[in-house]
């Protein structure tokens, strides 16, 4: 990418000033005291981390998303073939998720989300895709342009791409073409993936071994807790894990890790999948990997013995709560999921100087 520009100093003087500074309402109200809150960073993709990082900020105003770089649908897919960029999409909704409740943040978040309708190529695109491809080009360098972009939403923490390289999700499929149901085939693409009616065995990325970025890596391994998931268990939890330095990261970290648990299966990626089966693959992609919580809808989990033991396999304990919204959507409710995190953090000891 190249260098940056003397241009965008009237663009970064937009956002109102203090905005990320201002201290996190705890329960009942009052402000937290600065130096007194949770770091946190929250790794996934598409609406389960944008879920969780609406929840999250809720506790916390030191909160970092670290999202996957792997879509090639849609507008991103689109922005990715055209320019050779980062998808933008995840990144988009991790934004928009960490934008705040009052008439500015709300606005942003519309205005980012917002997709063009039209005849022509413009058909599609997000808004805030477009913006943040436009400061890449600009800046370049994805993490400033990122920071610029939650610096004018006045959004609530950070946004950070798990790696600078575009990727390629890849996946071994049994009975992807259901005319021969016991082959198992290699499909290309995160959007094939997540839509495949075969049975997904394992994922991998191309190029293999893909560098993360750095302050990714940082912002993990000084966190007081790290939540994975919930999201799209094969094409947006499961890849940070084939990250080396970042699942490196996850395995030498001090911080607490909690794992969330989706509230149903998904169809296709994970149709007929027990809450404990998610363990168990997220296991074989990340043998090492040690977990501390794994957060579950008590409604969503029939079978809690089995869940308790394969939890147990990764040395975490089980923490069921009401988390779904009311309507009976299998969607997250970004109070109760708040509650609950702010229990396991309560619970489960903290670490750093915000005791």
């Amino acid at each position: 990418m190249t260098g940056r520009t003397p241009r965008l100093g009237r663009l970064r003087r937009m956002a109102p000033e203090g905005r990320r500074s201002r201290p996190v309402e705890a329960r009942g109200g009052k402000p937290r005291r600065r130096g007194t809150q949770p770091k946190v960073v929250a790794l996934g993709g598409g609406m389960g981390l944008s879920a969780s990082l609406t929840a999250l900020r809720r506790i916390t105003g030191d909160l970092t998303g670290v999202v996957t770089v792997a879509d090639d649908g849609g507008s991103s897919g689109r922005l990715r073939d055209e320019l050779g960029v980062l998808p933008p999409g995840d990144l988009r909704k991790a934004l928009a998720a960490l934008c705040g409740d009052d008439d500015w943040g709300q606005t942003w978040a519309r205005v980012i989300q917002h997709r063009f309708q039209s005849q022509g190529e413009i058909n599609g695109h997000a808004v805030g895709n477009l913006l943040i491809v436009a400061l890449w080009e600009q800046l370049g360098d994805h993490v400033q342009a990122l920071d610029l972009v939650g610096k004018l939403l006045g959004a609530h923490g950070r946004v950070l791409p798990m790696s600078a390289v575009p990727l390629e999700l890849q996946a071994l499929v049994k009975g992807h073409d259901p005319a021969r149901p016991e082959d198992v085939d290699t499909v290309r693409g995160q959007a094939t993936v997540a839509l495949t009616t075969g049975e997904v065995q394992s994922v991998h990325l191309v190029p293999p071994d893909p560098p993360a970025v750095p302050e990714a890596v940082a912002a993990v391994l000084d966190a007081d807790w790290v939540v994975l998931g919930p999201g799209s268990w094969f094409s947006s939890v499961i890849p940070h894990l084939l990250v080396p330095e970042l699942l490196d990261a996850l395995t030498e970290t001090k911080a607490r890790r909690v794992l969330s648990l989706n509230l149903a299966p998904q169809p296709g990626e994970t149709e007929g999948f027990s809450p404990q089966r998610h363990l168990e693959v997220l296991g074989r992609h990340a043998p090492k990997l040690a977990l501390d919580v794994v957060l579950a809808d008590e409604a969503a989990v029939p079978d809690r013995d089995s869940l308790t033991d394969a939890a147990k396999r990764f040395g975490a304990a089980v923490e069921l709560a009401p988390v779904a919204r009311p309507d009976g959507t299998p969607r997250h409710d970004p109070e109760l999921l708040a509650a609950a995190y702010d229990r396991i953090f309560r619970m489960h000891g903290r670490i750093g100087p915000w005791r």
